[in-house]
């Protein structure tokens, strides 16, 4: 049996998509409906929502609280990390909590979508516990050679562009879903997407430190 894992604020489902592929069977959760999420899906606020009967937990709060873009607007955005963290560390269980950099995440990795041959240029931060100590691969996208943006849906690679940015509104969705090999999202869900190989590779390292097989055995 797999271990069970609960993927709060799942949007419509970048991060779930690798979690599966390591080997987890995925339940996402988030407070808006999410159509396109690709795996079982309960609306519910991940801030209340009782957290028991899983082995395991992925968590994107809010980034924008913490991006640097963030004084483009007016909006007010919750900041929830260390609430979120105080129900996962509750648990007893394996978790992540993923964000963006700036996030108050403790003793976080650093991965970019280059390091794993994506074309994009995408830094986030993964805190993990228990924690991991992997080897990482080099990023790709120091500097800006050849890095460009696609304006009014026009391809940037088509353009000549090496990396591209998925933010804002500067990209196009086919462009979009080619850098972060995510076929089923639209442009809303991709500006937000943890790319599956990064979760993927979270995930695998943390269920080997966790033992999988202790992980299921602990439920019957």
């Amino acid at each position: 049996m797999k271990p069970k894992c609960l993927d709060l604020f799942c949007k419509q489902g970048g991060a779930s998509r690798g979690l599966a592929d390591a080997g987890l069977q995925i339940t996402g959760l988030d407070i808006d409906p999410q159509p396109l999420y690709p795996f079982h899906f309960i609306q519910a606020d991940a801030t209340t929502y009782p957290l028991d009967g899983y082995d395991f937990y992925w968590a994107s709060p809010p980034c924008q609280v913490y991006s640097r873009l963030k004084g483009l607007t007016t909006r007010q955005y919750p900041n929830l990390v260390s609430t979120i963290r105080d129900r996962l560390t509750a648990t007893g269980k394996p978790f992540v909590i993923e964000n963006v950099p700036g996030a108050p995440l403790i003793n976080p990795l650093l991965l970019c979508g280059t390091m794993f041959g994506l074309k994009v240029r995408r830094h986030r931060l993964f805190e993990c516990h228990p924690p991991i100590y992997p080897l990482l691969p080099p990023h790709g996208c120091r500097g800006r050679a050849g890095f460009t943006n696609a304006y009014h849906g026009v391809s940037a690679f088509r353009n000549g562009a090496k990396l591209i940015s998925v933010v804002g509104h500067n990209f196009s969705t086919a462009d979009a879903r080619a850098a972060m090999d995510i076929d089923w999202m639209n442009a809303a869900g991709l500006s937000q997407a943890v790319p599956p190989t990064m979760s993927h590779f979270i995930a695998s390292l943390m269920i080997d430190h966790s033992n999988p097989w202790r992980l299921t055995q602990d439920r019957h």
